[in-house]
């Protein structure tokens, strides 16, 4: 169920030296401004949700295989934490989106949860439980007495009352519950009545900041509590759920269709047309899962809360801030901020500004910046191509390499020889020859273009450094700069490595991701998780992104960039 929270905003002091947030909407409309929070984001593949939930300025989504995925808003002003859209490892049957913090609720039964702990809103708890729920400072859960613990919270009292419930709300300071009776009991904060529930029976019920909806057995909607904004009167509709957010209300018609009341400054209650499974309504945004498995979202976007990530690839490739692209399951391309061509393609290489694409009869399409030259590639045919930061090159069909572009210092003029692979760095190219060993061209102030003569089966050439992985023993090499232990490789056997700026990234063997060297963006602390490929991206500031054996993708590093799930087209 939907869980809701207070708005994040100016402090007011009350009696005891307590503080309570006043009301009023987010001010935050530029998701690139400087934001502690540093969270990856995961896009989904379309059709592989079974839950979603809106929680202030962030939302969570519970894929089919257990996992989750979060994206929007990762930190907590109030206490400097952060977290809340970096969801842990692990399978999962339910989650719910609050505040600052998120919870799941584990297939074993286990709650855990994550971000903000200011109040003890996250903390651990023992038992075995059948439902979580995230709300403002507090956490509720129903355990498998059907009992409700409720942690964190200590605004107002949150102890809940005696008796069995089938299902528990956490709203912004007061929490409701639906009893085996059917009958609704809520406790907590009171001042708008939001915690006198009304008699009748019910099947659901959802707690919302100052207000309370539930959904009655005859299917109507019923709420109480603050109604400054409508959204303590709902329609005369039948429904299958409700679900009450910040100051709006969405519920689920019984055909399918999504209507809400209630605020709408930001379009938070102006639903898409579409059958939808499940609404969620969060701070100032909405979202649903409609009946493809795919996510809908719409109001508030300042931290992108309400734009879920759905693409599915097979190969992503990430150059630095400008450029991001990927490779979809269908063989067309998605470009972050940059728009690529229609088309099928067999690979694509993000460079600086530019990007470029092979296509299936092996000529070249580039796009995007071409001040240098980069993006316009000699005729092919060719079998592989690296766009590194102005310059780009080539692998041709006679196993030559091709370069074009910035050649300043000498990057784009490639040795004479047979070559597999082509790696183009900042100022700087390295290839894989055919006889495993590696020649690299163009800058070589900190001797990232002195490879060691031993042999390889893949190279990339990052900032002022260059890995490879050795043949037979599959362990990473690097040379270079190592000012940030960025050619300090760890141990172990790996199936491919990716140089970025002043970092690396690896991937090993069991599809895990190690990554090291610079961390200040955090682009060096990969998600937990199983992946098929990486790429580190060689601009500064930085951020990686990796795919997932799901056909999801996984990034991390930089803000503006982590926080934009936003691909073209």
């Amino acid at each position: 169920m939907a869980m809701t929270i207070l708005k994040r905003c100016v402090r007011v002091p009350i009696l005891l030296g307590v503080a309570f947030l006043a009301g009023c909407e987010s001010d935050v409309t530029d998701p690139s401004a400087a934001r502690p929070g540093r969270p990856q984001f995961v896009l989904l593949t379309p059709g592989t949700v079974v839950q979603v939930s809106a929680g202030y300025e962030h939302t969570c989504a519970l894929r089919t295989d257990g996992s989750l995925a979060c994206w929007g808003n990762n930190f907590n002003f109030d206490d400097g934490s952060h977290g809340q859209a970096t969801p842990p490892a692990g399978n999962f049957a339910q989650v719910s989106a609050g505040q600052y913090h998120t919870c799941g609720l584990k297939t074993n039964g286990t709650i855990g949860c994550w971000g903000s702990n200011d109040w003890g809103q996250s903390s651990t708890q023992v038992g075995v439980f059948t439902q979580v729920s995230a709300g403002y400072v507090q956490t509720c859960g129903i355990k498998t007495d059907s009992t409700v613990a409720c942690w964190g919270g200590v605004f107002w009292p949150q102890t809940p009352p005696a008796g069995a419930f089938t299902q528990v709300s956490a709203g912004g300071g007061h929490n409701c519950g639906v009893k085996t009776d059917e009958t609704v009991a809520c406790w907590g904060n009171n001042d708008y009545g939001e915690a006198a529930a009304p008699a009748g029976t019910f099947l659901q019920v959802s707690a919302g900041g100052l207000h309370t909806c539930g959904l009655t057995t005859e299917g109507t909607a019923v709420c109480w509590g603050d109604n400054t904004d409508g959204q303590a009167t709902p329609p005369a509709d039948t429904f299958t759920q409700v679900s009450a957010g910040q100051d709006h209300t969405c519920g689920l018609k019984t055909d399918g269709t999504v209507a809400c009341w209630g605020s709408n400054k930001w379009g938070q209650a102006m639903p898409p047309a579409g059958a939808f499974t499940e609404v969620s309504a969060g701070g100032s945004h909405t979202c649903g899962l409609r009946t493809d498995g795919s996510v809908a979202c719409w109001g508030f976007n300042g931290w992108l809360e309400a734009t879920p990530p759905e693409y599915a690839l097979t190969q992503v490739s990430v150059a630095g801030s400008p450029s991001f692209c990927g490779l979809n399951t269908d063989n067309t391309l998605t470009c972050w901020n940059l728009t690529p061509p229609t088309g099928t393609f067999i690979e694509v290489s993000a460079g600086g500004s530019d990007a470029c694409g092979l296509r299936m009869d092996g000529t070249l399409q580039c796009w995007g910046d071409n001040t240098y030259g980069q993006a316009t590639p000699p005729p092919g045919p060719f079998t592989h191509v690296s766009a590194g930061y102005r310059h780009t090159c080539g692998v041709k069909a006679d196993s030559t390499v091709a370069c074009w572009g910035d050649n300043t210092y000498g990057q784009a003029t490639p040795p004479p020889g047979a070559f597999t692979l082509v790696s183009a760095g900042y100022q700087h190219t390295c290839g894989l020859k055919s006889d495993g060993t590696v020649a690299c061209w163009g800058d070589n102030s900190a001797l990232q273009a002195s490879p060691p003569p031993l042999v390889f089966n893949q190279v990339s050439a990052g900032g002022f450094h260059t890995c490879g992985i050795l043949k037979t023993v599959n362990t990473v090499v690097c040379w270079g700069d190592n000012s940030l232990l960025q050619v300090t490789p760890p141990p172990g056997a790996f199936t491919q490595v990716s140089a970025g700026f002043w970092y690396t990234c690896g991937l090993k063997t069991g599809g895990t991701l190690v990554c090291w060297g610079d961390n200040y963006y955090g682009q060096a602390t990969p998600p937990v998780g199983t992946f098929t490929q990486v790429s580190a991206g060689n601009s500064d500031p930085t951020f990686a992104c990796a795919v997932e054996r799901d056909a999801s993708v996984a990034c991390w590093g930089v803000v503006a960039i982590a926080q934009t799930p936003t691909l073209l087209p």
